[in-house]
């Protein structure tokens, strides 16, 4: 069995169980795959949470929804999504309207240059050859339905 996470994070007595290694190896995979988004999408001007809020938008497209339904449907639910909106508007990548039941939101839709650049994106990101575009794509299915398990949970 190889021992590359013992290797990379240069721990040299083995793991008390393989529960523990399989969950820092998927922290330590997860900061590789987040350096490899900060510096992938940092060519196109944007943070990862700003490619996951025109993402989410594409897919409401053409229907609008509001600043609380975008969070809830982000990777990091930490981030301060009226700032990324407010930086995305600004960018003329988002259309933003007030709501006009609750004055407090924000109806929310991608513009048509949000989906231009999100679909340059997704042309380069076919040549991307990320860590995850090293494994065959038997793999990739296999580590999708073990994913899967692992989400069931949640």
């Amino acid at each position: 069995m190889s021992n590359n996470l013992e290797r990379l994070i240069k721990q040299s007595v083995p793991f008390k169980s393989d529960y523990i290694k399989a969950e820092l190896g998927l922290i330590y995979v997860s900061s590789l795959i987040n350096n490899e988004a900060f510096h992938y999408y940092k060519r196109y001007q944007l943070s990862l949470q700003q490619y996951n809020i025109l993402r989410i938008l594409r897919g409401q497209f053409p229907r609008t929804i509001n600043i609380s339904s975008i969070k809830e449907r982000m990777l990091d639910r930490m981030s301060d999504v009226s700032r990324i909106a407010e930086r995305l508007s600004k960018m003329g990548l988002i259309i933003k309207q007030p709501n006009m039941i609750d004055k407090r939101n924000a109806d929310i839709t991608i513009s048509e240059k949000g989906l231009e650049l999100l679909r340059m994106i997704d042309e380069d990101g076919n040549n991307n050859q990320s860590l995850i575009h090293k494994l065959p794509q038997d793999d990739i299915r296999q580590l999708n339905e073990l994913l899967d398990k692992i989400l069931n949970g949640v």
